[in-house]
């Protein structure tokens, strides 16, 4: 075996196990050593029945007292049942679906099980226990890791592979100078790669963990650092007008002090000869719009156009209609691009684009359409980043690359008509999604953060409360009573159809909006949205709900960003306990938009501690930044927003929320050897920005 040994080829894989690898992003035997575990479970210790600790994870010696029994209870169900002992007390196993057990269960045999011993009356009981022969155990008697799987891959298999893998292969080679390791205390990376697998003990795995978690923040410090240095040697337009007092004037409402705080950081940035990239996050309703509307002002008053970009259509068309009623008294006309346009209204756009007649439109991913193209594009905004990839971002703004207006003062155009290679336009990207200043430094690393942290004066708190299913008809007969007021109700479901793994527990969004309408809600006029529905269908459901032709939307997550619907009072949200915190608090924005009170009923049975806990906090507060910073501790950094779309690497072993203060330490060491080699260019620092180049593989060219 060497590290490019396809894993189809390894025993006991074969193609089908192979494609459920690959779907891990495994696919040769040198991958597997640098798939990390998420978590550990302690085996060291093995029990007898009676001394197991009751409700915990562990390990149990016993032999078979009988042979496996199988029963058919309905169909989809069977259950097999043995009962073993240990000499002194005995305890019933049960396994549901795993008939292969009567084969692999012997009467007189010994095994090692580990699972959870709970009590039924005073008999001790497992269900669904691991199992291992006791004369040969492999998985009991160490300190064992979890992987990140797929369906049909086990851990045992993968557990397997790795430790095969960690044998036969060489050690990966060292990739931290040695002066940098003794500097911090760090352990080589020989004893590191088996220890963050199969740690003999606790201290092993955390210098493992240690070491991998300072790597991973030292290579992103450095390249983020390097984006950044890079940023700020490119070109740019450079705003003549910068003075806002006009702006605020043309408005009907006063800006809070977020707003304004946030719209004079991003008006200094334009001021200089250097491509604003600024991030502006706050919370469902702070105001961000209007922050956008100052800048595209900015713009146009300084001769530059502007374009913005949201995810969706009806987005789209809700931004274009806010932002012209916020510039029309200014004279500033806001266009729009969309798709589903007729192609003769499309044509009229991009021909005002071109001769730079139209200063500003608002669009989908239409914008990146090989036919569009501008007269001076100077500022581009992006809604909800996390919804677009790097490349559709840099797409938009590529387009600043051909202006057909010669140089003019305050603006760094040359030749005739033509830009400096390195020109590109102001980026302001909003987010509506909060998330703590250090994940923010991660997701959003070469963009500067402005925080809207404060909502416009009259806005009424979304009141949130959790049920189960007791409080059912209660919450349908709530239902009725908003509509009878003439308000709109979102109800939410996790699941499009029935999950054949048998998740039946889950609302399917199909069946249970057909049983509404026909069976619950006869009377009122129930639509349906979900993500596996062609765009049009899409945005005539949301199109008929923003209209108030439908009164109960029910929907997959599909609505969690945007839409403005002030006449929706009630959100439900199915199965609640399925969702991070962070989308919970997305989805719960939807309402709370109008002047009325409004109601987000969180529905769950789960009754784990836990899990009851994590949801009060939904109930508690509606500060965004409070929420992600709970749902960033009870998760990790991980995948903050579902799909890893922002172009930077994401973190195998480093946690944010426990990992400050190596952070800062791999921080200070990426700046210490910058100031030193701003370029690295030094022969002994090139591997460093190969690697730097490898974990940014998104977008390497930035590196160049």
């Amino acid at each position: 075996m060497d590290v490019t040994t396809p894993l189809r080829e390894l025993p006991g894989v074969g193609e089908a196990r192979a494609k459920g690898l690959e779907k891990l992003g495994l696919r040769t035997a040198g991958d597997l050593v640098g798939y990390f575990p998420r978590s550990y479970e302690d085996r060291r210790q093995v029990y007898a029945i009676a001394e197991a600790p009751v409700g915990e994870l562990c390990c149990v010696r016993v032999m078979a007292a009988e042979e496996p029994r199988r029963m058919h209870i309905r169909r989809g169900l069977d259950v097999t049942r043995l009962k073993v002992v240990d000499g002194t007390s005995a305890m019933l196993v049960t396994f549901f679906n795993q008939g292969y057990v009567r084969q692999a269960l012997h009467r007189g045999e010994e095994y090692i099980l580990y699972g959870r011993v709970e009590l039924m009356g005073n008999h001790r009981q497992m269900t669904n226990p691991q199992f291992e022969e006791a004369g040969r155990p492999w998985a009991c008697g160490r300190i064992m890791p979890v992987y990140p799987l797929t369906a049909g891959i086990t851990n045992h298999l993968l557990a397997g592979l790795v430790e095969r893998a960690l044998h036969e292969l060489p050690p990966p080679a060292e990739t931290l100078p040695g002066d940098l390791r003794a500097r911090h205390g760090l352990a080589p990376a020989a004893d590191c790669w088996r220890s963050i697998h199969f740690p003999p003990d606790e201290d092993a795995l955390n210098a493992a963990r240690r070491r991998f978690a300072f790597e991973e923040l030292f290579y992103l410090s450095l390249g983020l650092a390097l984006l950044r240095e890079r940023r700020s040697r490119g070109q740019g337009p450079a705003f003549g007008e910068t003075a806002l007092e006009d702006f605020y004037k043309l408005l009907p409402f006063a800006l809070t002090g977020a707003q304004r705080r946030a719209l004079e950081e991003a008006a200094a940035d334009l001021a200089v000869a250097r491509p604003m990239n600024r991030l502006v996050q706050g919370d469902v309703g702070s105001g961000k719009t209007a922050v956008a509307a100052g800048c595209a002002w900015l713009a146009v008053r300084s001769g530059w156009q502007c374009a913005m970009m949201a995810p969706t259509e009806i987005l789209a068309e809700q931004h274009a209609r806010t932002l012209s009623a916020m510039l029309a008294p200014a004279g500033i006309e806001v266009g729009l691009l969309t798709g589903s346009m007729k192609v003769s209204e499309k044509r009229k756009v991009l021909a005002a684009l071109e001769s730079g007649a139209l200063p500003f439109v608002v669009g989908t991913h239409a914008l990146l359409s090989q036919g569009v193209a501008f007269r001076r594009l100077g500022l581009v905004i992006t809604d909800e980043q996390h919804r677009f990839g790097v490349e559709q971002r840099a797409a938009l703004a590529a387009k600043a690359n051909t202006p057909k207006d010669p140089p003019q003062a305050g603006c760094r155009l040359c030749g005739e008509g033509g830009v400096e290679e390195d020109f590109s336009p102001n980026v302001l990207v909003m987010s509506a999604t909060p998330i703590p200043r250090t994940l923010a430094l991660i997701i959003y690393g070469d963009l500067d953060v402005s925080v809207i942290d404060e909502l416009p004066p009259g806005r009424v708190p979304v009141k949130t409360v959790l049920v189960g299913e007791s409080k059912r008809q209660r919450m349908y007969g709530f239902v009725r009573d908003q509509v009878r007021e003439g308000r709109q109700v979102y109800i939410v479901c996790p699941a499009v159809e029935e999950n054949p793994e048998g998740a039946w527990d889950l609302k399917a969004v199909t069946e249970y909006a057909r049983t509404l309408g026909e069976e619950v809600f006869p009377e009122l006029r129930v639509g349906l949205v979900h993500g596996r529905m062609k765009a049009r269908e899409k945005e005539a459901a949301m199109a008929a709900f923003t209209a108030g032709e439908t009164d109960i939307l029910v929907s997959t997550t599909v609505i969690e960003v945007g839409v403005d619907v002030p006449n929706a009072s009630l959100i439900i949200i199915e199965n609640a306990d399925r969702y991070g915190l962070s989308q919970l608090h997305q989805l719960r924005g939807r309402v709370g938009r109008g002047q009325h009170q409004s109601w987000c009923v969180l529905v769950s049975d789960n009754r784990s501690p836990d899990t009851r806990a994590r949801l009060k906090v939904l109930t508690q507060t509606n500060d965004g930044f409070r929420i992600a910073e709970e749902d960033l501790k009870l998760r990790g950094p991980g995948d903050f927003f579902g799909a890893r779309q922002h172009g930077l690497p994401a973190l195998r072993v480093a946690d944010l929320n426990t990992d400050t203060r190596v952070l800062k330490e791999a921080q200070e060491a990426a700046a210490g050897l910058l100031a030193e080699d701003p370029d690295l260019s030094r022969p002994e620092h090139r591997p460093l920005l190969e690697k730097v180049r490898r974990l940014f593989a998104e977008d390497p060219d930035r590196f160049n």
